[in-house]
């Protein structure tokens, strides 16, 4: 497994319950700012690498669940977050900013 995801894994793995984070944030905090791209690769892996890495709270800079076709079904992604609490509105997270968690603040 490439070394760069497995480090997204880590943080990914620490994302609160009922908080999100995108791509371009989890880039910074690693120090690579540029490869939020590489993320979202990562986060497409990561159902098959473990099932059990919460990628569906990695989300796009805007909020959009644009990973959401990489997930078992179209809608699984906001289900998942759903039941976590966070309201998605036309595949768009409501009230980004305050269920937004920056990895760099925490690690």
């Amino acid at each position: 497994m490439n070394e760069f995801y497995l480090k997204v894994y880590e943080i990914v793995r620490k994302i609160p319950h009922g908080r999100v984070s995108t791509y371009g944030s989890i880039a910074r905090c690693l120090g690579s700012a540029k490869s939020s791209r590489l993320v979202g690769y990562a986060m497409n892996l990561s159902h098959q690498y473990d099932p059990s890495i919460p990628a569906h709270r990695v989300v796009n800079r805007n909020g959009l669940l644009t990973g959401k076709h990489h997930f078992a079904t179209p809608t699984l992604m906001q289900e998942l977050l759903e039941a976590e609490g966070i309201v998605v509105k036309d595949d768009k997270i409501q009230n980004f900013e305050k269920v937004f968690w920056d990895p760099c603040k925490i690690l």
